[in-house]
């Protein structure tokens, strides 16, 4: 273990943790294996922490919680006692006792060992939340790391290929990989382990890489550092061996995918199932209600509280395997430009490059007005362009608006305010309350949401086409400038107009290297983002690199391969989800118009033809149609509302991208009850 006490860090341990080692002493093994497994994953997870603090804080935090939800439990089953809500007497065996007197001592007891117990119950599981979260949450970083590990290993590997065929020796390429964090997130941090332990501990990065193939939480990447330092020991080829990992780890990355895409698959047949079951309970409610037996806040829990969870629970569950593009797409050497650095920043609050300069002189804090002024007029002039880069910013407006709305009507009297009306006019009240707002802050939304994302599809589209075409160009002697130039002459679309952009850069003084950074911070996104990484370590190197675009170029296609194959098979399940949606609707529908709506007739019916059987037959008495239509359409909207999110996060790993089916299915379901409510 790493600390046998608390002497010597107590400077750095949390004063729970501190408080509580005497009881970690006591009920703990200091060599056991449930220590040393935590103690790894504390390793993994990147935490600071000794095992023996960790855990000492995770018994002060569950035995207070325990004796809080002790007292709590102790407290309320005594008041329900107290009050009458539980009868002593029923607290009974049933176990037959002769004697009057010791049968009347245990009738004594009942109540104290209830309230025992009680407490003794709600304190067990007192502890065991407030112990088991903080031990999971190691776990759960391990996880998550190993997680991110694995979907950019592939992408690294073929990073350091390229630069060992750029010509850097093994060390430069561990400094130039711990140095790529802004684009290899975790996997480079694995690296900044094994130099941190060679520059700053002495150790020899042999001894350093062996030790983070042992710490590492992904078995992935521990087989790569342990296949690398035997080739390091027999001083064997590095550059071929990092190209038949690249091959190996690009075929492990569609395998991957091929594994996520079955399980969604999984998934999507569990949803039908799952969406379907809050129907079937509606349905056997209302039967109920016929019946007389039925209770009114069991329909009100199904609608507002079951399809919700339902819902959210499934949502989830898919995240837990879908699997988000990791990165933020920006690229930020350390050694960039302040330039580069400031334009990153730039954005609603943050002018640029002149925020550097402001309080050395007055003719830059005019210059700063002046530009305020410009990014305003700029703003106000082509505001759609703003919000094309910035959809979120939409709510901005859309949300205040529809508050506006609402509150209007309200004010003029159009939108219903009690529960009576409500049900009375089902579909007008939802509609100006419900429908109204969600249109007008969906659609805006929605629509620059999705010039966003084509804008930036536009650009990964022809991604692997042109950098063939670089590949190709470099290969014929050109520079790596003169092929972006060529590429920009013979090509079309977005893409060729950016290179076109990137070379007039250059012409004007700039370095390639930031243009490419420049090119890429404009768009962020992560796949292109290891792309120019790529490109721009290894052009510094040399101007000749047709293996370095050639390897760039097959990782884009790749990854083209996987999208293509993701798209494809989520395009089922989404249809899957927007069927049963559909299915959903329909019955909905068939059993307002075809069912509730008829027994609603027979009843008004049988009461003017006379006799109290009719009057009987108001669905038990205990179910009112108008209701039970308002019900039905607040039930179909939750849905429309959960089956688009969870549609759109199915298919892009994006909640947002969900919004587009949200307004579809809300417009299908307001239409259907316009006719049938």
């Amino acid at each position: 273990m790493s600390v046998s006490g608390p002497e010597g860090t107590t400077g750095g341990m949390d004063l729970l943790g501190v408080a509580f080692y005497p009881v970690f002493q006591l009920l703990f093994d200091p060599d056991g294996d449930f220590l040393a497994d935590i103690e790894a994953k504390l390793t993994e997870a990147r935490m600071t922490d000794t095992v023996e603090l960790y855990v000492s804080k995770a018994l002060a935090i569950g035995l207070i919680t325990g004796l809080v939800l002790w007292v709590v439990g102790s407290f309320v089953s005594y008041t329900a006692f107290a009050v009458g809500l539980v009868d002593p007497n029923a607290l009974r065996l049933g176990i037959p006792v002769p004697d009057p007197e010791l049968a009347a001592f245990l009738r004594s007891l009942a109540v104290p060992t209830a309230v025992f117990i009680a407490g003794l119950v709600f304190g067990t599981i007192g502890f065991a939340i407030g112990f088991g979260s903080l031990l999971v949450v190691p776990y759960s970083r391990s996880s998550a790391r190993e997680r991110e590990i694995d979907m950019l290993l592939a992408d690294s590997v073929s990073f350091m290929y390229a630069l060992s065929v750029g010509g850097l020796n093994q060390l430069e390429i561990l400094r130039a990989m711990a140095a790529a964090e802004d684009t290899y997130g975790e996997v480079s941090r694995e690296f900044q382990s094994i130099v941190n332990e060679t520059e700053y501990f002495g150790t020899d990065y042999r001894n350093a890489i062996r030790k983070q193939s042992m710490e590492t939480p992904s078995e992935e990447l521990s087989q790569f550092l342990t296949d690398m330092l035997s080739i390091v020991n027999s001083g064997g080829d590095m550059e071929r061996f990092l190209s038949d990992k690249k091959e190996k780890h690009l075929r492990t990355a569609k395998q991957q995918q091929e594994m996520t895409l079955e399980t969604l698959e999984l998934f999507g047949e569990m949803y039908m199932t799952l969406s379907l079951f809050p129907l079937l309970l509606i349905i056997i409610l209302v039967i109920m209600g016929m019946m007389g037996d039925s209770d009114d806040r069991l329909l009100y829990a199904t609608v507002y509280l079951l399809i919700p969870l339902t819902g959210v629970g499934f949502l989830v569950l898919v995240s837990t395997v879908k699997q988000d593009e990791p990165g933020d797409g920006y690229l930020r050497p350390t050694d960039s430009s302040d330039r580069l650095e400031t334009e990153s920043k730039e954005g609603l609050l943050h002018l640029g490059l002149v925020e550097g300069f402001v309080g050395r002189y007055t003719v830059f804090d005019r210059i700063k007005g002046r530009e305020g002024t410009h990014k305003t007029l700029e703003l106000l002039k082509q505001p759609h362009l703003f919000f094309k880069r910035n959809p979120l910013y939409t709510l901005v407006l859309t949300i205040p608006a529809s508050l506006v709305l609402v509150a209007n009507a309200v004010v003029l009297g159009a939108a219903p305010t009690t529960v009576d009306a409500w049900i009375a006019r089902p579909v007008w009240s939802t509609v100006i309350w419900v429908y109204l707002p969600l249109y007008l802050t969906l659609v805006p939304l929605a629509v620059f949401h999705e010039w966003h994302e084509r804008s930036r599809t536009a650009i990964v589209g022809k991604l692997s086409e042109n950098l063939r075409k670089l590949s190709s160009a470099n290969d014929t002697g050109q520079t790596l400038l003169e092929s972006i130039r060529t590429v920009s002459e013979t090509s079309s679309g977005k893409l060729a107009d950016e290179f076109d952009v990137m070379y007039a850069k250059v012409n004007y003084g700039m370095s390639l290297r930031e243009a490419l950074i420049e090119f890429n911070n404009k768009y962020h996104i992560p796949r292109l983002a290891r792309t120019v990484k790529l490109i721009s370590e290894a052009q510094e190197a040399s101007s000749q690199i047709t293996d370095v675009l050639t390897t760039a170029a097959q990782a884009s296609e790749n990854q083209d391969d996987i999208d293509r194959e993701r798209k494809s098979r989520t395009r089922m399940q989404v249809a899957i989800i927007l069927m049963t949606y559909v299915t959903l609707l329909g019955v909905m529908a068939i059993l307002q118009t075809q069912f509730i709506d008829v027994m609603a007739e027979l009843v008004d019916s049988g009461g003017d033809a006379g006799g109290s059987q009719a009057g009987d037959m108001n669905f038990g008495g205990g179910v009112d149609p108008a209701l039970l239509s308002l019900l039905f359409f607040h039930a179909v909207t939750i849905q429309a509302i959960l089956s688009g999110f969870i549609s759109g996060y199915i298919r892009n790993a994006d909640i947002i991208s969900g919004v587009k089916f949200v307004i579809v299915l809300l417009s299908i379901a307001l239409g259907t009850w316009i006719y049938v409510g």
